[in-house]
């Protein structure tokens, strides 16, 4: 007896659902999340990374600026080179110096001077100088000189009469010891005012100069006749009196 054959049952008509896809019918859950992109939040940029950034550009801005500032010194130094001008003292004569026994003390100096100007290219305009002459820190004579102008290669005489009158003296002063003693006194001679330079047509702001003459020595006349300082040896420098804050340098 034949065996009879059995056909295979017959495969579902549909496609098969593959495990990453939703069945049908799908839920809307599954419709609205199905292959939607995965939110992932982006790092900020932190607010030192900021400082960092705006530090470095400050440098270079300030490295810059002072490279520029450079060059235009070497090439203004080139084509001027520029000096200092130079100040002497040419004759001090003491025409009263009384210390009463109630230490106060009057004073009258003739003081003549000279300023030069070594350069060929450079201008200075003076403002009025103040002057003043101190022993031992003790402030002995004050006075001014008129404002003036040093054109290129001049040479200007500078002209004062300073005098204090009535200057309370401490008993114990290095000054009334030296008066009794020696009957001279070593003397500073200060100069303070402005300067403005021109170099061409060019008018630089005004700045403030300190000159200081030191190694003066003068006597103490004893009567009407006026005395002539030792100023042989006097040196005079010139300092800028720049003024940074609440500091003068």
């Amino acid at each position: 007896m034949a065996e009879k054959v059995y056909p295979a049952s017959k495969p579902s008509a549909g496609p098969t659902p593959s495990a990453g896809n939703p069945s049908f019918p799908a839920s809307k859950a599954q419709l609205y999340n199905h292959n939607r992109p995965v939110y992932r939040p982006q790092p900020r940029r932190s607010r030192r990374s900021c400082c960092c950034s705006l530090c470095l550009w400050l440098t270079c801005i300030i490295i810059i600026l002072l490279l520029l500032i450079a060059v235009a010194s070497g090439v203004v130094y080139v084509l001027y080179r520029p000096h200092r001008p130079t100040f002497a003292v040419a004759s001090l004569h003491v025409t009263q110096f009384n210390l009463t026994s109630s230490n106060k003390l009057t004073t009258n100096f003739n003081f003549t001077g000279s300023a030069r100007n070594p350069n060929k290219k450079i201008t200075f305009d003076y403002d009025p100088v103040t002057v003043s002459f101190k022993s031992d820190d003790v402030n002995v004579g004050d006075g001014t000189i008129a404002a003036f102008t040093m054109p290129k290669k001049n040479t200007t005489m500078l002209r004062t009469v300073t005098s204090v009158n009535g200057v309370s003296v401490d008993d114990n002063s290095q000054l009334k010891s030296d008066l009794k003693s020696k009957k001279s006194l070593q003397l500073r001679i200060q100069l303070d005012t402005k300067v403005k330079v021109k170099i061409g047509s060019i008018k630089a702001k005004k700045l403030p100069i300190r000159v200081t003459c030191d190694g003066i020595k003068a006597a103490v006349p004893t009567g009407k006749t006026a005395t002539a300082a030792t100023v042989s040896d006097a040196k005079c420098k010139v300092d800028l009196r720049i003024k940074i804050w609440k500091w003068t340098i």
